[in-house]
């Protein structure tokens, strides 16, 4: 299990080209299908290699030991006639048995305060409705106004082979 000391040993740091190998191979393993069935974001590199060539201060790891054990991965949004400049925490993940151990909350400490200083007055995420244990990390980093979202899809594989059964 994940003890408090590791914390001095945890760096949090910014990717590097170097590191998208391991941060895709870790979201690989965070998100599956069975995390979120109608996940309508789906991870996959082009997410990593699109956040890292536009937002590149705001892809964070978390190292431990010379390995990859978390990333944050973030942009900012400004809306036309707006004076706001919202921050969005695209993804975050933490690898399988060093959760609840304090990484999560300091790399979303370090996302923040460069969100904060490139001028984000607010921070949005989204996570799948049934994320429970998401939810209750959100809730516990000061996130609120909780709002259920509908997502609906439409296979066109499925569509196709009716279509054909017609003919």
């Amino acid at each position: 299990m994940y003890k408090e000391e590791c914390h001095d040993e945890l760096d949090i740091r910014q990717m590097t080209i170097d590191d998208m190998a391991a941060v895709f191979h870790l979201g690989e393993r965070l998100f599956t299908s069975d995390f979120s069935p109608s996940m309508y974001r789906t991870w996959d590199e082009y997410e990593i290699t699109t956040l890292f060539n536009s937002d590149s201060e705001l892809c964070l790891v978390a190292e431990l030991a010379d390995e990859i054990v978390g990333f944050a991965l973030g942009t900012t949004v400004e809306k036309q006639h707006s004076s706001w400049k919202y921050g969005y925490l695209v993804w975050i993940g933490v690898r399988p048995g060093l959760q609840k151990g304090g990484t999560g909350h300091k790399l979303f400490d370090e996302l923040k305060g460069r969100m904060k200083e490139q001028g984000v007055r607010m921070i949005i995420i989204d996570t799948d409705a049934d994320n429970e244990a998401g939810i209750r990390f959100f809730e516990k980093l000061g996130f609120g106004h909780i709002q259920k979202h509908v997502y609906m899809t439409l296979n066109l594989s499925r569509s196709r082979k009716k279509k054909k059964k017609k003919e």
